[in-house]
């Protein structure tokens, strides 16, 4: 097992070097089939964490350079420590940003009222426009925020909710017309 292979995937996941090294040694060297084993491990830390209270963790924001667009979220997990890391402050950020610029509505797809879903649309397509973990991140197309989510879980090894979100636009008006 080379340290470059270490290290790339280190880079790819921002995981500690001891579960890249893990997730190598049980795929014989295989850097695609280490990144699925990183990716089950954190279903599975998920999983076993699901009833876990997510009291702690941050409010992040984020302000569009041209000062016309912005967006607040709140991001929880088990523990401050957790809550304290680089890793979790960056997921913040980038799901402050992503929120602003992709205009979600809903957190998950389980949140929209089916009687707002469009005849004439495929559901998952709808899910995908309206539901933040649903969509493709904006910074990485490759990768749903939920699959971002699931990296942060494995990394952190604690389970981690995002809560709620507010997006602001110079214009917008919640108001009913």
């Amino acid at each position: 097992m080379s340290l470059d292979k270490i290290k790339k995937l280190r880079e790819t996941t921002s995981l500690g070097i001891n579960e890249c090294r893990k997730a190598l040694a049980e795929s014989d060297g295989d850097f695609d089939k280490a990144l699925i084993v990183l990716k089950e491990r954190g279903i599975s830390i998920m999983e076993k964490r699901q009833g876990r209270k997510t009291s702690q963790g941050r409010i992040e924001s984020y302000i569009h350079f041209s000062q016309d667009m912005g967006a607040l979220v709140e991001v929880n997990c088990e523990t401050d420590f957790v809550a304290r890391t680089d890793a979790f402050k960056k997921f913040a950020k980038d799901i402050a940003m992503h929120i602003a610029a992709s205009n979600p509505r809903y957190i998950r797809k389980e949140d929209v009222p089916q009687d707002e879903i469009p005849g004439d649309k495929n559901p998952q397509d709808y899910y995908r426009e309206t539901c933040l973990l649903e969509q493709p991140f904006v910074k990485d197309n490759s990768l749903t925020i939920n699959e971002y989510l699931q990296q942060v879980i494995a990394q952190t090894g604690e389970k981690v909710d995002i809560k709620r979100f507010a997006r602001f636009a110079l214009g917008d008006s919640n108001e009913e017309e």
